[in-house]
């Protein structure tokens, strides 16, 4: 068993936090010390409320799914003899209402393009790696709405 830590913190730079105005804007640390500006999306707070270059909690679900999967993916190539050169993803996270009225991800879509050096596993293999890295990753077995594969293989 592991246990993961992050520090979340905000400052109320506004007199005005009871009627709402007030920056979104917060700091994610982690591990060292490795610090990000997080905020509110843009679609959910409006500006100035939110700070538009920073990471928002659902664009950094959607980060952390495709990373974990890109993890597992990586390990697998490796095992199984096929050197992957590049390895780039777009993952985009939908957020609609459920059935209960709630607004929550419901499904976030992994777009991996990978790049192998000499020679490209077969279509079925590259899916098999792909089905593996999802249903290996932690990220992937923690969320309850639907995770889409859409990979792409390339040689040289």
């Amino acid at each position: 068993m592991s246990t993961y830590h992050a520090a979340v913190t905000w400052t109320r730079g506004t007199q005005e936090f009871l009627r709402q105005r007030y920056s979104r804007g917060h700091t994610w640390t982690f591990d060292e010390g490795v610090s990000i500006r997080a905020s509110a999306s843009p679609h959910v707070v409006r500006a100035p409320w939110h700070e538009t270059a920073a990471v928002d909690p659902e664009e950094a679900l959607a980060a952390a799914l495709a990373s974990c999967h890109m993890l597992f993916f990586l390990s697998d190539a490796s095992r199984n003899g096929h050197v992957v050169e590049s390895y780039a993803d777009t993952p985009e996270a939908l957020m609609a209402k459920g059935p209960d009225g709630r607004e929550w991800i419901t499904r976030v879509t992994l777009r991996p393009v990978v790049t192998f050096r000499d020679r490209a596993p077969s279509a079925e293999e590259f899916m098999r790696m792909h089905d593996e890295a999802h249903a290996s990753c932690y990220i992937a077995n923690s969320i309850k709405g639907e995770v889409v594969l859409e990979p792409v293989a390339h040689v040289g």
